[in-house]
């Protein structure tokens, strides 16, 4: 990574797992970042970083702390399925206030969303980025509010987004599931570097899944706009990991896994 952004970049949820993995990748290439999560930042500051601890409800200091970047890595909120009352608040009004300090600042924002904003899909089927959202749960559906808030901003505003629909981004895949879904560490940080510095990139949906062959459910995306492909893949894990599957139904048929059986309630399925 040796191209650098013109001006700084906020990381919110920077606390977070992927947050911590960005802020160090990022840190180290020289980018000048302004990091912040409602809670502490539990490593050393990278290089030139800074960090102020925020709530995303807290729309005045959201805009304080965006002033003068050129791009958000919005990687904050809750990010597992929870009760809607715990999801309102950072993922949908806190989103409104990172799009309106995008507005204000002209700065691009880029969103991690999830493969949970399409997660009732069947495994069976090859999704292109354009097809229908069926959210699996609250939390999906906030991240399909997310996008689609990105776009009223770009149709309206001009605020240009990326959003990422971040599959399973841990240092290795655990089970069958994630044969499909898996996305390492050093694709998702590739995947932002293009985000911020392609020159143009309007309202672009990425597929957050490494190159994983062995499986796969995701296809057509914006990605060559960006100039981006997975470099890593799963596929190396599929004899150790095909036969570990959950043996229930509704987990086992959609995309979602075990975000759609949570308060399920249907009874065909049941």
């Amino acid at each position: 990574m040796t191209d650098l952004p013109a001006k700084p970049v906020l990381l919110t949820g920077a606390s977070g797992a992927l947050g911590r993995v960005l802020a160090r990748a990022l840190g180290e290439a020289g980018w000048r970042l302004v990091l912040t999560d409602i809670a502490p930042f539990p490593d050393a500051l990278p290089p030139g970083a800074r960090f102020e601890r925020a709530d995303l409800e807290d729309g005045v200091t959201i805009l304080r702390l965006a002033e003068g970047c050129g791009a958000i890595l919005h990687f904050g909120g809750v990010s597992v399925e929870r009760p809607f009352e715990e999801i309102i608040g950072p993922n949908l009004r806190g989103l409104y206030h990172i799009y309106e300090a995008a507005r204000r600042e002209r700065a691009r924002v880029v969103f991690a969303s999830s493969n949970h904003t399409v997660g009732f899909h069947e495994r069976a089927t090859t999704l292109a980025a354009e097809d229908p959202f069926r959210p699996d749960g609250y939390y999906g559906l906030s991240k399909a509010y997310g996008e689609l808030m990105g776009r009223l901003y770009w149709m309206k505003h001009g605020v240009e987004s990326v959003f990422v629909r971040i599959g399973s981004s841990l240092p290795e895949p655990v089970n069958a599931r994630m044969l499909a879904s898996y996305f390492s560490f050093a694709d998702l940080t590739r995947l932002m570097v293009r985000a911020v510095l392609t020159e143009r990139v309007g309202a672009s949906v990425v597929w957050g899944a490494s190159a994983n062959q062995a499986m796969t459910w995701w296809g057509a995306d914006d990605r060559a706009a960006l100039g981006w492909a997975p470099a890593d893949s799963a596929d190396g894990f599929a004899g150790r990991l095909a036969g570990k599957v959950s043996g229930d139904p509704v987990e086992e048929r959609y995309m979602g896994g075990a975000y759609c059986r949570i308060g399920y309630s249907r009874e065909e399925m049941a």
